[in-house]
């Protein structure tokens, strides 16, 4: 799978770590920055993950900034994104099973590495169960 990857300076670490994590796991990654912790705005790292996606260059992406918040609001503008903040294995499990979220935003600053870890493998190996959720879907995505 290719993933697209972003963060602001909030997320940079963990996005460094979470970056070789996929590599680990065997998956392409497209890294859109942020490369430092220097201070930036975070729309302007989540908008890149967002096109790649959209655009279907990526399969899926991973934002990350402080509390995940601003990255999936920024994330969310796009019809054809569904982004996801996800802080444990239940809501990570069910933003892919009954939502089909093809953006996993990450706060930095609120879960651990260890979580995030976890978060980031339930959230790629969980399948979209669809039926009725994708009629659901349908009603504020362009799917």
């Amino acid at each position: 799978m290719k993933i697209a990857i972003g963060a602001d300076h909030g997320g940079y670490q963990l996005k460094e770590k979470v970056a070789r994590l996929l590599e680990q796991l065997g998956h392409r990654v497209e890294d859109t920055g942020c490369h430092s912790s220097d201070s930036v705005d975070y729309p302007d790292f989540a908008d890149p993950v967002v096109a790649k996606v959209a655009e279907g260059e990526c399969d899926r992406g991973i934002l990350i900034c402080g509390t995940g918040i601003g990255m999936s609001l920024a994330a969310n503008r796009n019809r054809k994104i569904r982004a996801a903040n996800c802080h444990d294995e239940y809501t990570a499990r069910m933003s892919r099973e009954h939502n089909d979220a093809n953006i996993l935003c990450l706060g930095a600053r609120v879960i651990g590495e260890g979580v995030a870890v976890d978060l980031v493998k339930v959230w790629l190996d969980t399948p979209f169960a669809g039926g009725r959720h994708q009629q659901r879907i349908a009603k504020y995505s362009d799917t």
